[in-house]
């Protein structure tokens, strides 16, 4: 049977790496009796790391599900990796909860995935709290770290309790909103944070405000309540300290989370429905809309799907509609995950997070059921690598284990280059790309050899060009023979296709036909039957098959129009093979007339460091062609730097990075858009392309 929606909390676990989320949640899931025995992440014996290459980095690489029961309330927790790298596994975590519960380390402060933690979480609409780990540390100094949090995170950011005793003396904490009587060893003034607290609390009720200040205190359960109202509204986040090795915290940390969070049915989600938006409700008798937001393939080949359900309930032996099969998917077995383990489960309603095995049909963002909930949008992978096995033989092989590993994390791709025949791996960085290929030699047996990072430059035009290409050929016996006339032009990213493809500037507009991978769109306006209409689906062929290869330096093709407009064939020797020869050699031929142009990708980088590293930054960036665009301050003698660079420039930047601020430094990087090549790179490019053609 599913449980009641108020009794469910789902929360994902994140920040920045090292900041004790993983020791956090093995704790609790031992506190409560969950499990059993001691785990510990230096022992390699953690509950939530239990890959192999986990245990080996002694760091979370892949989001860990697991769950808890506390005060009557069942709280699923996700433990998620800390790295800006791997931050794939946390935004589909993000996806499958309704809390996130932010860890800053009391000693290192607030670092990049903390900000990118915060931000992500904030946009879905999720209940925050806050929770400083570490605080057995002899160097934290919680005024100041707490001054940073209200500086980064907004005034809205209030303690709920402090520390008593400092350093290893730590005995416990004491609560702010409902303070004990002896707070002789708080570190901080608890009757001064008290008050600010309750003020910061009661700020969504006017009437509760009103009677607060003629002297009316809110009693313990009703200050609970408007806090979780505050939360709810993003008027309040509350902040609690916690020491996870010395079991300080958290007790109260767990009163805490089930009281306050938000349950499954306080968090908007709509999705849509024949073309309509429709709200959800946390029904279990509503109609089924669930969403898969983790996949994970076991060592034994076993592809879980992991699945939140938003409305209704998903029962074992159902018949569920999925977008690739409409006429229905059986659930064989539906299945309850505490990290590696797994047991069944009969059925799931709303708020429950279970897992599916061996369906094939289902992959990260799948919806469940008759609407379609949104896409999990995860960022674009940037880094990429030329791959191949080491082994003869292996080819087959690798090819299935990459194709896994697409399956567990939306930010690695894998592409094959036909007309280079390589396998191109790309991924969000390099320390990314090593765990793929740790993976690949650990659990699949593969070893691979790789090449140096293959930037996806692409090529463009622009200016106006016009042509023809005459295919004739003639051998014996039925002969070949297509004639091809276009027009080609700038088709500038953003401008929509109906925006473009106007009868004002097509008068004898035909058809419209879009390829939004590259931006590509061709029109027809032939008139006179000058090329029948069966050849024209050749001719989009000719066109994909030059635009995939490219034309100047064997770079994808992207932002261009084409349009056909006139064109001959012979009633005997025309044929679909000589129309796309045709098409593709006009492609090229006017391409070339056209002014054409590579791009390279842009990154936009967050770059955190020390105040005193800024200038290295500044430096170091104008000699990669980068540029600062803002600089804000990180607190605790950190800056952080938004700046903008070429992604060729930086695939290597964390090396750098590290010795410029002597291992303090942190940075993200996103995908921002293409832009033009600079003359003398772009000449460099092309000649080792022109090498690279001559030597094949």
């Amino acid at each position: 049977m599913s449980r009641n929606v108020d009794d469910l909390r789902n929360i994902a676990v994140c920040g920045h790496g090292s900041a004790g989320k993983t020791s956090l949640v093995d704790h609790l899931l031992v506190k409560t009796g969950a499990v059993s025995g001691n785990p510990n992440v230096d022992d390699g014996n953690s509950i939530c790391d239990f890959d192999e290459e986990e245990k080996h980095h002694k760091h979370s690489i892949e989001a860990a599900i697991t769950h808890l029961e506390h005060g009557g309330k069942f709280l699923t927790l996700i433990d998620t990796p800390g790295y800006p790298d791997l931050i794939g596994q946390t935004i589909g975590a993000l996806r499958g909860v309704d809390n996130a519960l932010i860890c800053i380390d009391g000693h290192a402060g607030i670092k990049v995935n903390t900000r990118r933690v915060w931000k992500e979480s904030g946009e879905r609409g999720l209940g925050r709290v806050l929770c400083i780990t570490k605080c057995d540390d002899q160097n934290l100094d919680l005024a100041a770290l707490m001054e940073t949090i209200q500086e980064v995170f907004g005034p809205q950011c209030v303690l709920f309790n402090v520390p008593l005793g400092a350093g290893d003396d730590v005995k416990g904490v004491a609560s702010t909103v409902t303070p004990p009587s002896d707070v002789s060893d708080a570190v901080l003034d608890v009757a001064d944070l008290s008050e600010k607290a309750i003020e910061t609390i009661i700020e969504v009720d006017d009437e509760v405000m009103e009677k607060y200040f003629e002297g009316e205190i809110p009693g313990p359960q009703q200050l609970m309540e408007l806090a979780k109202r505050g939360i709810a509204e993003g008027s309040l986040t509350p902040v609690v300290c916690v020491s996870a090795k010395k079991d300080v915290g958290l007790t109260e940390l767990l009163d805490l989370l089930t009281a306050v969070t938000l349950t499954p049915a306080d968090v908007e989600r709509t999705a849509t429905k024949d073309g309509d938006t429709v709200t959800l409700k946390a029904d279990p008798n509503a109609p089924l809309a669930a969403q898969v937001f983790r996949t994970r393939i076991d060592p034994f080949v076993q592809k879980l799907s992991f699945i939140r359900v938003i409305s209704g309930t998903l029962k074992k032996d159902d018949t569920v509609a999925t977008p690739e099969d409409r006429k229905g998917m059986k659930v064989a077995q539906l299945l309850r995950v505490q990290a590696d383990k797994t047991e069944p489960v009969d059925e799931a309603g709303p708020g429950e997070i279970v897992a599916i095995a061996k369906a094939e049909t289902l992959h990260t963002g799948t919806s469940l059921g008759e609407v379609q909930l949104p896409a999990i949008k995860f960022p674009r992978p940037m880094v990429g690598l030329a791959v191949s096995p080491k082994s003869r033989g292996d080819e087959t092989k690798l090819s299935s284990s990459l194709h896994k590993l697409a399956e567990e994390d939306p930010t690695i791709h894998v592409e094959h280059d036909e007309e280079t025949h390589e396998t191109v791996l790309t991924g969000m960085s390099e320390l990314h790309l090593q765990l793929i290929q740790e993976r690949l030699k650990r659990r699949d047996h593969v070893e691979i050899e790789t090449h140096d990072p293959k930037i996806p430059y692409r090529e463009t035009i622009t200016q106006n060009g016009e042509g023809m290409y005459r295919h004739k050929k003639q051998s014996g016996g039925a002969g070949q023979f297509a004639e091809v006339h276009i027009r080609m032009y700038p088709f500038p990213e953003g401008v929509a296709v109906e925006d473009f493809a106007t009868k004002e500037r097509f008068p004898q507009l035909k058809n419209v036909h879009y390829h939004e991978a590259s931006n590509f769109l061709w029109v027809d306006t032939v008139v006179g039957g000058s090329i029948p209409g069966n050849f024209m689906p050749a001719i989009e062929k000719g066109f994909l098959e030059r635009i995939t290869n490219g034309v100047i330096a064997g770079c994808k093709v992207q932002d261009v129009c084409v349009e056909v407009h006139f064109g001959k064939d012979h009633p005997v020797d025309s044929n679909e093979t000589a129309f796309k020869m045709a098409a593709s050699k006009a492609f090229a031929e006017v391409f070339q007339k056209s002014k054409p142009s590579l791009l390279e990708p842009m990154v936009n980088l967050h770059i955190t460091v020390p105040a005193d590293n800024v200038g290295d930054v500044s430096s170091d960036l104008a000699g990669r062609r980068g540029q600062m665009v803002g600089m804000d301050s990180a607190g605790g003698g950190m800056t952080t730097v938004e700046a903008k660079a070429p992604l060729g420039e930086v695939t290597t930047y964390a090396r750098t990075l590290s010795s410029m601020t002597g291992g303090q430094g942190s940075y993200s990087m996103e995908f921002a858009g293409y832009e033009t090549v600079p003359g003398n790179v772009q000449a460099e490019i092309l000649a080792n392309a022109k090498l690279k053609e001559d030597e094949e």
